[in-house]
């Protein structure tokens, strides 16, 4: 698949998930996936004042965790391409008025930032959608400050051999049935199944990390590999 084909299959796939993205998410996961990130969120040992990039937003979620962190004296911004997906964070963001924290439109692989702005740079579960990996890790660490973060949450590989063809089998067979079912939306979640076996293991995407130039770069399994998250810093200036 060409980089601009892929561009344009994912874009149409949120543009048409977005209502019942946050539900599937939470069907799909067994809710596993707030623990993930309230754990993440804890190993980010986010201050308050600090500001904070959320990559690939979609509806909100992880930019809302964040606003919480970093407090009203804070900034925190969600960046998507989907229209759709900002419209549910702007919608969310409504209900529970933050003055901290607002969402704009914008490309993962060129992202409209100075360089060294951010304290924190996250993207969760997006990583895996972009058409380059690397040049969107790059343009993470452009605009991180020198002993910023920059961290990932995804799905990744099952290191047991059995859990592995279990965890396939289902997200193959059953997550596009659930799809179906609960969203009306067969292909679009056959489309999630093919953009996750083919995302790198933990330790090449630690190599992409690395080669994007952050340094102490470290990661952890959860529920037996179907998810992973990766940290690293960038370089303080001397």
């Amino acid at each position: 698949m060409t980089k601009q084909s892929k561009e344009e299959k994912v874009h149409q796939v949120f543009e048409k998930i977005y209502s019942n993205y946050d539900h599937m998410n939470s069907i799909i996961s067994f809710q596993r996936h707030k623990k993930w990130r309230q754990d993440v969120m804890k190993k980010m040992q986010v201050k308050n004042g600090e500001n904070a990039l959320d990559v690939c937003c979609g509806t909100g979620d992880w930019s809302f965790a964040l606003s919480e962190a970093v407090g009203e004296n804070g900034e925190v911004i969600g960046l998507d391409f989907s229209q759709n997906m900002l419209s549910v964070a702007e919608e969310r963001k409504q209900q529970h008025p933050l003055e901290n924290v607002k969402f704009v439109h914008g490309n993962a692989m060129d992202l409209p930032f100075e360089d060294n702005y951010f304290d924190y740079i996250t993207i969760g579960f997006g990583l895996r959608n972009v058409p380059d990996y690397l040049q969107t890790l790059k343009e993470m660490h452009r605009v991180v400050k020198p002993g910023g973060k920059v961290v990932c949450l995804e799905t990744s590989q099952p290191t047991g051999k059995l859990f592995r063809k279990i965890y396939y089998f289902y997200f193959k067979n059953i997550m596009p049935l659930f799809g179906k079912i609960f969203a009306k939306s067969y292909q679009e979640y056959v489309w999630l199944h093919e953009s996750a076996k083919d995302f790198p293991g933990k330790e090449a995407l630690k190599k992409l990390f690395e080669d994007a130039g952050l340094i102490n770069v470290q990661y952890k399994s959860y529920t037996g590999g179907v998810a992973a998250m990766h940290l690293g810093e960038k370089h303080e200036k001397k």
